[in-house]
């Protein structure tokens, strides 16, 4: 299915939830949307839906103008953070229940069920009621459900966020390879860029209701078009700091150069923003041409087999990663070193000017 949303707006009341955006979505694709929570994530997947109707803008499936049917005439199918299943059906009935209202012949009916269910690895289940399945296993049962019905778009709104890290990882993996044949146009919703990044194909990012960027994932990343856009794919936040523009480098505020490669040089001259994702920050210096930025250290924080040391540099906090699991004295002075292949160079108004390995949004003046 291709769906296209024109100029389309969702406000209740007073408050604008969703500013007017445009978007298209291409047949068989796979589309993130990365936002933090209250970004317009939900909102926009209900519009895509039709369980909402946008205050502004049209919506088209397939060229054809469905603004204002209802989600029963759209060819879509949901899956929600929930475990929606119905309590007193075994996994059987839940996954046949759309085949039945569509009246397909019961042996088509059993076919499809069980090959679904066997490739999300349930089939030994099907006799089961849903409460008697693990969280994991009723996810897959609410997946399959939706698969099952064979709807030209599939919405999933952060289906994995209340499982559990192990459940999230085996899941992510398997419905990108359920994904891959290109039969369905899929819309995955979720919070955490890292999750965006597994999930490849293309991204969607929103902040507070508006559009940011959209395009292959990889690219957004490496390319974010707005310091806003920066921040909301990255995790932990990157650091931002002051810094003057001049030929071939950029300098901060304490004297430190970082040189820019040569296919970013001969940019226009003026105070700008550095932005360096923190694990383009690190404690080791694994390279000569990683360069050296001094700080105190304010806190060391473990997160799995990592550590984000975070440290006060002149008026900024600097967050920098850390293989393995380390303590560095509060208040001690270390030296961490920054990737200058790596940064990311935007203009005081916020407006991407530089990007690694060459890749450059709208270069302007940065005066």
């Amino acid at each position: 299915m291709t769906l296209t949303l024109d100029g389309v707006a969702k406000r209740v009341g007073a408050d604008q939830h969703l500013h007017p955006l445009s978007l298209e979505l291409r047949p068989g694709s796979f589309n993130v949307l990365l936002g933090r929570t209250l970004a317009g994530k939900t909102t926009l997947m209900r519009l895509m839906a039709g369980l909402d109707a946008p205050t502004a803008g049209r919506v088209f499936e397939n060229g054809k103008d469905v603004t204002g049917a209802s989600v029963r005439h759209r060819d879509i199918a949901m899956v929600y953070q929930q475990f929606i299943n119905y309590p007193a059906m075994t996994v059987y009935d839940n996954i046949a229940s759309p085949l039945r209202r569509q009246g397909k012949p019961a042996d088509e009916i059993d076919r499809k069920v069980r090959g679904t269910a066997a490739m999300l690895r349930i089939d030994p289940y099907l006799q089961r009621l849903p409460a008697e399945l693990s969280g994991g296993q009723q996810q897959r049962c609410a997946i399959a459900r939706a698969l099952v019905k064979g709807a030209g778009l599939l919405l999933l709104d952060e289906p994995l966020v209340n499982l559990d890290y192990k459940l999230r990882e085996e899941l992510r993996a398997e419905l990108r390879e359920i994904f891959s044949d290109g039969k369905t146009t899929v819309v995955y919703a979720t919070t955490e860029p890292q999750e965006a990044l597994i999930l490849g194909g293309s991204v969607t990012v929103l902040h507070e209701g508006r559009l940011l960027q959209t395009g292959p994932t990889s690219e957004v990343f490496h390319a974010p078009l707005s310091e806003e856009c920066a921040a909301v794919f990255s995790d932990p936040p990157m650091n931002v700091v002051e810094a003057i523009l001049t030929n071939d480098r950029v300098a901060l505020a304490d004297g430190t150069n970082l040189p820019l490669s040569a296919h970013d040089r001969n940019l226009p001259a003026g105070p700008c923003r550095v932005g360096i994702r923190a694990n383009h920050l690190t404690v080791l210096r694994r390279s000569d041409r990683l360069v050296p930025i001094r700080g105190r250290v304010e806190l060391s924080e473990i997160s799995g087999s990592e550590t984000y040391v975070h440290l006060r540099h002149g008026e900024t906090t600097l967050i920098a990663r850390e293989e393995g699991v380390h303590t560095h004295p509060i208040g001690s002075e270390i030296q961490v070193y920054a990737d200058p292949d790596r940064i990311l160079v935007f203009s005081t108004g916020g407006q991407l000017v530089a990007a690694p390995h060459g890749r450059r949004g709208l270069l302007r003046n940065i005066a």
